[in-house]
């Protein structure tokens, strides 16, 4: 938008030029003359004169009355932008502008019944403008006569690209340009061809070759850009497609738009911020969760139409419809518009078909092929997990092989078939059962039971119930070995009197719990004291009758909702902390360690808070805590299930 400042500033500019501007009378027996005296008298080329006719010659009759032509001619004058002076806003857009190709002005005659007329387009860009000289030269080129000059002179100046009729001519209608029109390719395409004008005849025009058309039955695709080439520029004897049909579009079929890779097994190798790429992330699988979506659903378009240049319809067929692309644990969204898994998993594209899967199955070992995995289902490798590499599942972990130096991690079970071998750093920790053939020079971690057959040597095993060591070669030598409730193993130590910790009846993940309780109930004690004694305050007023305020009142009703919220709390917090205390009173007096066979010297038992080192061989035996000591009894085996939890199809081998 122009401001005002800006406005001005072009006003003065204007005044300024116009003062310094150096003005020059010139006469001539004709235009052409007087003008080339004015190019004379101001040293510029005439295309750069602007000029005003100041007195029209004429040549008299046969030479008497002559008058010759009086101009005031004057330099050109550049054309001021007043929305660029240097008050105006500079905006960056962070690209350069297209600048405006360079185009001439042109001066376009056409004859009319109405007379010779005359338009004359600006330039456009660095473009020159047209002279008066050369449009007078562009009518003489198509017709001999005399024009209007007065008239050529403000039709250049305006530029317009107005049609101004500047001279009159012996109009012959019979020799007018003749149209013709071929309407082809099934009624698609409207083609002309015009014939150039005789004497006297007319050249075509825009609305001229639009009413030929429609005396064709022409009514549809008309080119009207196409017209007004022809109006200014016609090209006689020349086919010009002047309207085109409307094909018909078919509508697009239905379809599913996924929101997952649809090549499952297709590597995507993550960078870090340093750059580097880490080969064992993978990323094979892609995990859902519940309720997610998994595809969007487009439904068919109706077909468009077409239509012929004599307006005859061309009917177009509609998209097919599609059934939803569902498969084993997924399910429309209620709005009918897009796909959702069912379950946590694994989605891939099954034969056509969104799927999400709850078990990844790994044919052969975890390497660098298969790369780290993360799943939010059940994992089965059919090989065994290479040192290095790791592997987490929202479901259980089932390793046919042998685990080495790598990290498993489940929120179910862990099954190993042929043993974790950690090589003093690899870890497994499960939020149930871990069953393995052997643990050796590993940390292992269950929040239920911990089973192994050929034994535990030199590791770190704690479980949140029992540890069961049970088997022919059912032996646990070295390392540290904590168990909430029991201890089960078939041999405790070595002969070489190898350190071994056995600790049961202590559950650190309770007590910390209980601890967090308790601070926890404490607080809620103390803020509720706080409040008994403010709301005291306003009950004393009360009855002694003294005035409170609405603001006193508001604040006591306040404190008596949040009163019954924190003793709602206490109760709840009570209960828990109660049923903790009781668990734990009870692994205190229930906590054991069995052994089948010999415990060895080297051996530290601790039950709760009772310790007592082995000094010497014992056979079948089972250790408890009796008034705060530890208490050798008669071996007593553990009654606890051992078998592998079923899961699907699972049968109930044990991990013998």
């Amino acid at each position: 938008m122009v401001t005002m400042e800006q406005l001005q500033t072009f006003m003065r500019k204007s005044a300024d030029d116009d003062k310094a501007r150096k003005f020059v009378n010139v006469s001539g027996a004709t235009l052409d003359d007087a003008l080339r005296e004015a190019s004379v008298e101001l040293a510029l080329p005439i295309k750069k004169i602007e000029y005003e006719v100041l007195e029209r010659g004429s040549g008299g009759i046969l030479g008497i009355g002559r008058k010759p032509f009086l101009l005031v001619a004057y330099p050109m004058q550049k054309k001021i932008d007043i929305t660029t002076s240097d008050d105006s806003l500079d905006m960056d857009f962070g690209f350069e502008p297209e600048k405006p190709k360079d185009v001439d002005g042109e001066a376009i005659v056409r004859l009319t019944p109405d007379g010779v007329q005359l338009k004359v387009t600006p330039p456009v860009g660095a473009g020159e403008s047209v002279t008066e000289r050369q449009a007078i030269q562009a009518i003489a080129s198509r017709i001999s006569v005399k024009p209007d000059t007065a008239m050529i002179s403000q039709i250049v100046k305006r530029a317009d690209a107005e049609w101004i009729t500047v001279a009159e001519f012996d109009y012959n209608p019979a020799q007018d340009s003749f149209i013709s029109c071929d309407i082809t390719d099934g009624e698609m395409r409207a083609v002309i061809t015009m014939s150039a004008p005789g004497d006297g005849g007319s050249d075509p025009t825009a609305e001229g070759i639009r009413a030929v058309l429609e005396s064709n039955g022409v009514i549809h695709g008309v080119i009207d850009e196409v017209l007004r080439e022809l109006e200014d520029h016609p090209r006689y004897r020349e086919q010009v497609t002047v309207a085109e049909g409307t094909r018909p579009q078919n509508g697009a079929d239905a379809r599913a738009v996924f929101n997952f890779r649809t090549e499952s097994r297709e590597l995507h190798l993550q960078q870090s911020k340093d750059g580097r790429v880490d080969f064992k992330e993978l990323n094979r699988i892609e995990n859902v969760v519940e309720g997610q979506v998994l595809a969007r659903l487009v439904p068919a378009e109706p077909g468009t139409p077409g239509q012929t240049v004599t307006g005859r319809m061309i009917p177009a067929k509609d998209g097919k419809a599609i059934d939803p692309p569902l498969g084993d644990n997924t399910r429309l969204s209620d709005d009918g518009r897009s796909i959702v898994s069912e379950i946590n998993g694994l989605v891939k594209l099954v034969s056509g078909k969104v799927t999400v899967e709850p078990i990844y199955i790994v044919e052969g070992d975890v390497n660098v092929k298969e790369g780290n995995i993360r799943f939010l289902g059940t994992v089965i490798i059919k090989g065994s997990v290479e040192d290095g590499f790791s592997v987490s599942a929202a479901g259980d972990i089932e390793v046919i092989g042998s685990v080495g130096r790598s990290s498993l991690e489940a929120e179910g079970d862990v099954i190993v078939h042929q043993g974790i071998a950690g090589k003093g750093d690899g870890g497994v920790k499960a939020g149930g059962n871990i069953w393995s053939k052997f643990i050796e020079n590993s940390q292992v971690e269950a929040g239920e039971m911990v089973v192994v057959s050929d034994g535990i040597i030199n590791s770190t095993v704690f479980s949140d119930k029992r540890i069961i060591c049970r088997g022919k070669r059912a032996s646990i030598v070295g390392g540290h070995i904590r168990a909430a409730e029991e201890v089960d193993a078939k041999q405790l130590g070595s002969v070489a009197g190898m350190e071994t910790l056995v600790e049961v009846g202590y559950d650190p993940k309770s007590r910390a719990r209980l601890l967090e309780l308790e601070e926890k109930d404490a607080e809620l004690a103390k803020e509720l004291e706080e409040i008994s004694l403010n709301m005291a305050t306003i009950e004393s007023m009360r009855q002694n009758k003294r005035p409170i305020s609405p603001d006193k009142l508001k604040h006591y009703a306040k404190m008596k909702g949040r009163k019954e919220k924190i003793q709602v709390a206490r109760q709840k917090l009570s209960k828990e902390i109660q049923a903790i205390h009781a668990y734990l009173d009870e692994l205190k007096s229930n906590g054991r360690v069995s052994v089948s066979g010999t415990v060895f010297p080297g051996v530290k038992i601790t039950i709760k808070d009772a310790q007592l080192p082995i000094r010497r061989e014992t056979r079948s035996v089972t250790y408890i805590a009796d008034a705060g000591m530890v208490k050798v009894t008669k071996y007593e085996e553990s009654a606890a299930d051992i078998s592998i939890r079923k899961r699907g199809d699972r049968d109930g081998d044990t991990a013998n």
